[in-house]
């Protein structure tokens, strides 16, 4: 039986997708405060990094690493986290995010430091717009 990758309802309400590497969904996590953003392995039913075969496992850490060094440097980040939790979702999912030491809540981590402040339309466009000057021709921009 076929199963067609689908992402988490939380996921859908809280982050805009931006489009698709090789193996993950990349999304930006609705939230101004933050350059953040998460990678999405399209596979179902998994919650666990060992859950994926090694191909995937290794394929989801060059998407990382390639994603965070492209951030690290379009963002002047001071410093990048980058961790699955999947406390809230348990669909498995990699955060990376962009903190720089005026950020809203540093040093402390983002989560529920400050409420999310959506970003605007313009906002949105000039991250696609940056991305789209460092990602290679293996990432498929979704527009929207």
């Amino acid at each position: 039986m076929l199963t067609v990758f689908a992402l988490d309802s939380r996921l859908q309400q809280d982050a805009l997708v931006i489009g698709d590497f090789p193996l993950c969904r990349l999304l930006l996590s609705n939230d101004s405060n933050y350059p953040w953003f998460i990678l999405v392995p399209r596979r179902e039913d998994i919650s666990e990094l060992f859950q994926l075969d090694v191909a995937d496992q290794q394929q989801l850490w060059r998407e990382t690493t390639t994603l965070a060094e492209l951030l690290k440097d379009s963002f002047d980040a001071d410093k990048l986290n980058v961790a699955t939790l999947g406390n809230v979702v348990s669909q498995l999912h990699m955060h990376v995010i962009v903190r720089k030491r005026d950020d809203a809540a540093w040093p402390a981590p983002v989560w529920g430091r400050h409420p999310a402040k959506p970003y605007s339309a313009e906002q949105v466009a000039a991250i696609r717009e940056r991305l789209r000057l460092v990602l290679t021709e293996e990432f498929t921009f979704v527009e929207g």
